[in-house]
């Protein structure tokens, strides 16, 4: 079985800074992308950063210069570094890899339950 544990989100000032972590956990043969995305209250659900296992990154603009996301391939865990944090930054963040588990054949996608990010004076 595999499941993601994210931890990190919290209350911060504007301008403060935020690290989520997110571990994968359970039977892996190989992960391929992982990544953060994020849904503040009354949109949808978008792209915030993702890295694949060769080491390439891509952010949504918003976010660009800002937050910056990494993976301990060792661990199998993605980090998103939050700098300069905004109101509008102001969502639940939920960690997603593409992995092909061992038990399996197909390439799938695994979701973590979500960690709120308030970003608030």
């Amino acid at each position: 079985q595999v499941q993601l544990v994210e931890s990190g989100g919290g209350l911060v000032q504007p301008g403060g800074s935020l690290r989520l972590s997110c571990a994968a956990s359970g039977s892996i043969f190989s992960i391929n992308t992982m990544g953060w995305y994020r849904q503040a209250p009354g949109k949808e659900r978008e792209l915030v950063a993702t890295t694949t296992s060769g080491g390439s990154t891509n952010y949504a603009d918003s976010v660009k210069g800002r937050f910056t996301i990494s993976r301990d391939n060792a661990k199998n865990t993605v980090y998103l570094q939050m700098d300069s944090l905004k109101p509008e930054d102001t969502a639940v963040y939920y960690c997603n890899i593409r992995a092909v588990p061992a038990s399996g054949w197909r390439r799938m996608d695994y979701w973590g339950k979500g960690t709120l990010v308030t970003v608030s004076s």
